[in-house]
């Protein structure tokens, strides 16, 4: 199954029961008087109002025209932006504060989010590596509104024998796979305890003086082929070339970062890519905490800025991912404006938003219409007139709740 052929049955219910269980109770919740982009590519609706009930939108149309119900709660966005609810497709619940969220309060665990996640505008995410005894619990109480967060989907690592990178710990055990066997095992075992999706790390870094660790394509491609069979998403880390490579040979779908150890793409990648349907989360500004030598790291970002611009040239579809939670710089402004050295601001958008959504097949979420998952962002400023905007972050609403509001 090629990636193209696997996103046209991806996601049929993976995102129903965690973002909308516990919405039919929600209050009715109206924004008034912001601009909205019902889209990235569309013109701003001035002084709109935004109708929320039971976790959808029922309503998006101008001051005047939509009925506002007597018993809602009205958050007043004069002077501000609404967009979509962002999705961040690279993160990690790894740090200390996850630890045994089955059972921890609540509170310290909505903090956490706030300050990580909810308050840069993410009401879907997707953590590539943690914990499936802490997060499995953990969404759950997101969806049930017990800790206010965004969706959370979880994909279970795959590292090859002997990658155990230099950047983990040495104590962490990591689940390395040495045959195909192995990794198709492994990869149903993920699926079996409710992950939505694998990752493979096709190279790991072992140390500027030792080689990369590479995993072989045909145990690469076992994974994927029991993650596809059942419509799951296969993602990627790529540390050189060779596992770029082997992210073409064996279908992975998403490329979980750049590969900035490489200048850029070489004109046969960019055309497998485009074939199968290959996706790029660019993770830009992870390479700015990596390396304490400015011309190294200034180097690092250079490339993966001219991969983004290849892929996107190429007719790519570019996902927003920061790697946040094993990196901690929460602000997202450094990614916006790294991403905006080779995208526009309707493009950046479009990554957060509309991109994931289509990708992903969340048929109901990525825009402001009538119908739609009530999932939004309201924004101090336009995004378009300045990136920065982005983050600066009003209220982020999941499922028609507040999640997060600027005291």
């Amino acid at each position: 199954m090629t990636g193209t052929r696997l996103r046209t049955a991806l996601f049929l219910g993976l995102l129903g029961a965690a973002a909308l269980s516990g919405a039919a109770d929600a209050e009715t919740l109206v924004l008034r008087g912001g601009s909205v982009y019902a889209s990235p590519d569309a013109a701003p609706l001035p002084d709109a109002v935004i109708v929320m009930t039971d976790g959808a939108i029922s309503a998006v149309g101008k001051s005047g025209d939509i009925q506002v119900p007597a018993d809602a709660r009205v958050i007043d966005c004069s002077g501000k932006t609404i967009v979509a609810g962002f999705w961040n497709s690279h993160v990690h619940f790894t740090e200390s504060v996850w630890r045994k969220a089955a059972s921890a309060p609540a509170a310290p665990l909505t903090e956490h989010m706030q300050e990580m996640l909810t308050r840069w505008g993410f009401t879907t995410v997707w953590d590539l590596g943690s914990d499936p005894r802490d997060i499995i619990p953990l969404r759950r109480r997101v969806a049930a509104g017990e800790v206010a967060g965004p969706t959370i989907l979880l994909a279970g690592n795959i590292f090859p024998k002997g990658g155990h990178p230099v950047y983990v710990p040495s104590e962490v055990q990591l689940p390395e796979v040495a045959t195909p066997d192995e990794a198709a095992q492994l990869a149903r075992a993920y699926l079996a305890m409710g992950e939505d999706g694998v990752k493979l790390f096709t190279g790991a870094f072992m140390g500027s003086d030792k080689p990369v660790v590479n995993l072989d394509p045909a145990i690469a491609r076992a994974a994927v082929e029991v993650a596809h069979a059942q419509g799951k998403p296969v993602f990627a880390h790529p540390q050189n070339k060779a596992g770029v490579e082997t992210v073409i040979a064996a279908d992975v779908d998403i490329l979980a970062h750049t590969a900035p150890s490489e200048a850029g793409y070489t004109p046969e990648q960019l055309a497998r890519f485009k074939v199968q349907g290959t996706a790029l989360i660019p993770t830009l500004s992870l390479f700015t905490t990596v390396v304490l030598i400015p011309a190294v790291t200034d180097r690092l970002v250079a490339a993966g800025v001219n991969q983004l611009k290849q892929f996107s040239e190429n007719g790519g579809t570019v996902l927003f991912g920061t790697d946040v939670g094993f990196i901690k710089l929460y602000d997202t402004t450094l990614e916006y404006q790294l991403m905006h050295r080779a995208l526009s601001e309707r493009q950046v958008l479009a990554s957060l938003t509309t991109n994931p959504a289509r990708y992903f097949r969340a048929a109901k979420k990525g825009r402001l219409e009538q119908g739609f998952d009530a999932d939004l962002v309201v924004l101090d400023g336009d995004p378009l007139s300045d990136i920065g905007n982005l983050a600066k972050v009003s209220t982020t609403i999941r499922a028609g709740r507040v999640i997060y509001q600027k005291p």
